[in-house]
């Protein structure tokens, strides 16, 4: 028997959407994962996050010793990207902005943000912003994901948090697969770098 779509705990639901594909498939593939992984540059060219002074895209963006290359607007076509750079993605832009704007969490941009220079590193950011992002989602309750998201989201101000939370849990998808591939490619190459 299915049960009536008024009786549905929406917010669980959205929750479940990016928690069991997280603790089942993405986040048990990031495990192991070495410095050298991290920034290893798949393509000529490639972003990543590099030591200060170092960037592709002098100044780089970032406020300690490792900064991540950036420019806006963004290349076209843009560049490939390393695991470095699309963790430090999904750590800023994706669950950090959010979690500062909706959450009360604490402040943080592409150009404030310190940059971490190891994997391990890396990985607990992300942990700290995916444990921050499912908090405050679940805080919303019900009501909350009927809220407009209000002017931290731009054009999107008026449409319901609901439509953001789906949003950020499609790009922690999309990322992470990207990231998963890298590894796949890695792994494949022998850890060889590729020559320039």
């Amino acid at each position: 028997m299915t049960t009536p779509a008024t009786h549905i705990d929406w917010n669980a639901a959205l929750r479940e959407q990016l928690t069991f594909h997280w603790e089942t498939a993405l986040r048990p593939r990031f495990a192991g994962l070495t410095d050298d992984e991290y920034l290893w540059e798949p393509a000529g060219g490639a972003w990543s996050v590099r030591r200060r002074g170092a960037s592709a895209t002098p100044p780089g963006a970032g406020s300690g010793e490792w900064v991540c290359d950036f420019a806006f607007p963004q290349p076209d076509p843009p560049p490939v990207t390393t695991i470095a750079w699309r963790l430090a993605h999904v750590i800023v832009g994706v669950f950090g902005m959010r979690v500062h704007s909706h959450f009360g969490g604490p402040a943080i941009d592409f150009t404030s943000h310190a940059y971490a220079g190891t994997a391990d590193e890396a990985l607990a950011q992300l942990d700290d912003g995916y444990r921050r992002w499912v908090a405050g989602v679940a805080a919303l309750g019900t009501d909350g994901l009927a809220r407009p998201c209000g002017p931290a989201e731009g054009p999107y101000a008026d449409e319901p948090l609901s439509t953001l939370v789906l949003h950020i849990h499609r790009e922690v998808l999309h990322h992470g697969a990207e990231i998963a591939l890298l590894r796949d490619l890695y792994r494949a190459r022998g850890g060889t770098p590729v020559t320039r």
